[in-house]
């Protein structure tokens, strides 16, 4: 599905330099790496604050605890998502209230937001999934509305682009009260192990924030809060601090893959190919398409049997899920979801997909389709 390895040849030289200057300096941990590398993210977002942290799961979780939410206090976040995002959630004792997504967007739908908020909702968690920007205007006046909190789920969209209606463009990530994201490998980000950062433009929460993920701590060994241990290190910084700085090719080379997809399927009756809405564009960390009238588990198989492999992201969505159970899961009835998770199918997408390789793909999905 990805290829770190040939896009780490590329970049070899200097990756290698930076990780070199690490072990040099035995600064492993909050290394001049680490510092860089907020700063260089923050200016790429047009951000005021980065404050990195061990993984993008930590970065929802410090997220929350920011916010001063409390048991019981409803977050209201979509079903259609990696189980993460609604993880922490239950790990806080908050409430998690699972609503439908967009049935071409696959992002939240703030209609269904709406609909959901309580006098115990005390905040939305958009997800920015497989590329593109949930529809962040609309949720934004809708939690100025209710007075409610914002955190966007980045993991998937980092470099994307919305345009307001005003004409600004904004990353995504930048536009609610915290946004989050993960350095995991595959991501369009990735670093060589794992990692995550939050984002701010508020002063006073970004201090707490950064206190939080060091243990509540501004000056050592005086905690002020509870708080946890989540750090980036100097090494994946180094990494990161390289790579950021091809983000936008990396993401132009993943455009050009999906543009042969939707052309090579676009008069497949059986295939849908992504739908981009009008105020975003798409980084396609993921390239998903929904095929109906085939069978899309035999479809995986056979993928995999001509050795092109092929993920379902996600098929058992939140609120099916046995963690959720004493939430109510089983009650909730969110039929897009539902159908959803039973025609989704990603195909191979990174960032050194050649012609070759994806007409050999585009061509074994047609036969199977046309078969």
């Amino acid at each position: 599905m990805v290829d770190t390895k040939t896009q780490y040849q590329k970049i070899k030289d200097q990756v290698d330099t930076g990780i070199h200057k690490v072990l040099d300096s035995a600064a492993y941990i909050n290394g001049t790496p680490v510092r860089e590398f907020a700063k260089n993210l923050s200016l790429y977002l047009n951000v005021n604050h980065t404050i990195t942290c061990a993984n993008g799961t930590d970065a929802l979780q410090i997220a929350m605890m920011a916010l001063g939410l409390e048991a019981g206090d409803e977050v209201i976040t979509p079903s259609f998502t990696y189980v993460a995002t609604t993880e922490v959630v239950a790990l806080l004792k908050l409430k998690p209230v699972f609503v439908e997504v967009d049935k071409a967007t696959f992002n939240i739908d703030p209609v269904a937001i709406e609909a959901a908020i309580t006098p115990r909702t005390k905040a939305i968690v958009p997800v920015h999934l497989y590329g593109q920007a949930a529809n962040m205007e609309e949720i934004m006046a809708i939690a100025s509305r209710h007075n409610l909190f914002v955190i966007e789920d980045n993991a998937q969209a980092i470099g994307c682009n919305y345009t307001l209606s005003n004409g600004t463009v904004k990353k995504t990530g930048t536009m609610g009260t915290i946004g989050t994201t993960s350095f995991y490998p595959s991501k369009n980000l990735g670093a060589y192990g794992d990692g995550g950062a939050i984002f701010t433009n508020d002063d006073v929460l970004a201090e707490k924030l950064q206190m939080i993920a060091n243990h509540g701590q501004k000056v050592r060994y005086y905690h002020e809060m509870v708080g946890c241990n989540s750090r980036l290190d100097s090494m994946q910084a180094a990494v990161l601090n390289v790579k950021l700085k091809y983000l936008d090719e990396y993401i132009t080379a993943r455009q050009k893959a999906a543009a042969f997809y939707d052309n090579a399927f676009a008069s497949v009756e059986n295939i849908t190919v992504p739908k981009t809405a009008h105020f975003t564009n798409h980084v396609y960390h993921q390239y998903t398409i929904l095929v109906e009238g085939v069978d899309r588990d035999e479809l995986s198989k056979y993928l995999s049997s001509v050795q092109i492999p092929s993920m379902i992201y996600y098929p058992v969505p939140a609120h099916r899920q046995k963690m959720f159970a004493a939430f109510g899961g089983s009650d909730y009835n969110l039929p897009v979801t539902d159908w959803l998770t039973e025609r989704v199918i990603s195909l191979p997408m990174h960032t050194e997909l050649d012609e070759e390789q994806l007409q050999y793909v585009a061509d074994h999905v047609l036969k199977f389709i046309n078969k």
